[in-house]
């Protein structure tokens, strides 16, 4: 069975300096999959590229049995492959309804759209609520959501989340993580790069441990959150 997303000795470079050095691993469909790590050790830049943001500087990235080399991101968001990225990026001028139109642009269904607007109201009532208001008097929770019902409007085969709890109260960080579980639950395919690597191992099917650049420990979720040296690395533990 091929997987939804294969990527072989991937390297991408800043210049000359080497921030990905030649990782590997795969996404089937239906899974989740988190890659863990501290600060720099290449797990945004990893996801940039796999969007079309970055060039790699070598390697191969294969995504629905089509390669992505030279794809820009606009057609790579076509094929499929959906970017929440890190610090959200929302329009804060525009309504809430207008940012979630916008991750539909590629798309002509008008009626599929609207139903898909609902559906993310569904995930997240809050937007409902508050759905003719300016994106940037929201909540960072709020914006989160926002940032990840525009990402499920293009109707991703695989929906990229790049650290989605990043500064947000463990309440709010609670619900987000419920609501992965729940498009976990759905079938949603998601590549998670999660800072708090207790919860992303918790709701991993496979889980990737990154370095400086490199894969240095994979296995399922429930074996890494058990591994002595990640929960001393990334769980607090001694």
């Amino acid at each position: 069975m091929t997987a939804l997303l294969e990527v072989e000795d991937l390297r991408v470079a800043y210049g000359k300096i080497e921030a990905v050095k030649g990782i590997s691993f795969s996404v089937e469909a239906g899974q989740v999959v988190t890659l863990i790590g501290t600060n720099g050790a290449g797990k945004t830049t990893t996801l940039r590229t796999l969007s079309g943001l970055l060039r790699p500087s070598g390697g191969r990235i294969s995504f629905d049995g089509k390669p992505l080399a030279g794809y820009p991101a606009h057609k790579i968001v076509a094929l499929g492959l959906a970017h929440s990225p890190e610090g959200r990026h929302i329009f804060p001028r525009l309504s809430i309804v207008e940012n979630l139109r916008l991750g539909a642009f590629l798309r002509t269904d008008k009626a599929g759209i609207e139903q898909d607007i609902e559906r993310a109201y569904d995930l997240f009532p809050i937007l409902r609520e508050r759905s003719k208001q300016a994106a940037g008097t929201l909540s960072g929770g709020e914006q989160q959501m926002l940032a990840m019902g525009r990402a499920l409007m293009c109707q991703p085969k695989l929906l990229m989340l790049d650290e989605p709890s990043m500064g947000l109260s463990p309440i709010m960080m609670q619900k987000i993580m419920s609501t992965i579980t729940e498009l976990k639950s759905r079938g949603t395919t998601i590549l998670l790069v999660e800072q708090n690597a207790q919860a992303a191992l918790s709701l991993a099917d496979q889980g990737h441990v990154m370095e400086v650049g490199r894969i240095v420990l994979s296995g399922t979720g429930e074996h890494l959150l058990h591994d002595e040296s990640v929960r001393k690395a990334y769980l607090g533990e001694d």
